[in-house]
């Protein structure tokens, strides 16, 4: 079955477009083998699965059975959609707080690039403790402030964004966790042995930085570009043209994965 996340229906959607790229899910299963003894996983969660991309990944990585959950029913339906030819992969409308599921169930619990959607981080981790079995790996991977602080540079394309409009900080900060708030709700709620890695995720590769251009022209995989008017967002294009050199550009973002065991 690999390789059929990438399929058309996901990137020609027009009301659910996400920035995946090989790259991204190469790293990402490369960083998680080596956190997670993967093999010994035999089923596992997926709370704020989104379109189930990274459903998908952990069936290609041996996962035997994966069940997704998200609190929109039109993503789920996109989900659903992306993993047809994944039997062992099942998706339900269900929050990330109050599951309804059997406790002591999962080998493995993921919450990729959700905190920043939950206001109740306590009662999240909770959950996820309860659902997990003795020895079992919570993995969180989330954007602290200080990810998002890193300086721009030519494979840190978004930090220009931030040193051009110092606003845009502020939007992308506003509901992001310091690390040290998370490893503690992690231990406070029963989870030990809490591994933390600052990870470059590779984003995108673009052969000539005038294919990096248009795409930011385009806002492709960059909602935060929403808030600019389109004068300022060629401001911006500008800025970017000046910083960075002519050539191949790999574009990168940092984040944080914590893996807890129970």
């Amino acid at each position: 079955m690999e390789g059929i996340i990438l399929g058309l229906y996901l990137f020609n959607n027009k009301n659910y477009v996400m920035n995946i790229t090989q790259d991204v899910i190469d790293s990402w299963r490369k960083t998680i083998s080596e956190m997670v003894p993967i093999q010994n996983i035999s089923n596992a969660l997926d709370i704020g699965c989104g379109q189930g991309i990274f459903s998908a990944v952990l069936s290609d990585m041996g996962v035997d059975s994966i069940t997704g959950i998200d609190i929109s029913e039109d993503i789920l339906k996109v989900a659903k959609e992306n993993c047809q030819d994944y039997e062992n992969i099942s998706f339900l409308h269900r929050s990330a707080y109050e599951t309804g599921l059997e406790s002591n169930q999962y080998d493995l619990v993921l919450e990729r690039l959700v905190l920043h959607h939950l206001d109740n981080l306590p009662k999240s981790f909770q959950e996820a403790y309860r659902l997990l079995k003795e020895g079992g790996y919570f993995i969180v991977q989330e954007r602290t402030p200080e990810d998002i602080q890193q300086k721009g540079s030519e494979t840190h394309i978004r930090g220009y964004f931030f040193e051009k409009f110092p606003r845009l900080l502020e939007t992308e900060t506003r509901l992001r966790y310091e690390s040290h708030i998370i490893i503690d709700l992690m231990k406070k709620v029963g989870f030990k042995e809490v591994q933390e890695l600052r990870y470059w995720e590779t984003k995108n590769t673009y052969e000539h930085k005038e294919q990096l251009l248009q795409a930011l022209r385009e806002r492709k995989g960059k909602k935060i570009l929403e808030e600019l008017e389109d004068t300022e967002l060629e401001e911006l294009i500008q800025y970017i043209n000046s910083s960075i050199p002519e050539g191949n550009t790999v574009e990168q973002e940092r984040s944080t994965i914590w893996v807890a065991v129970k």
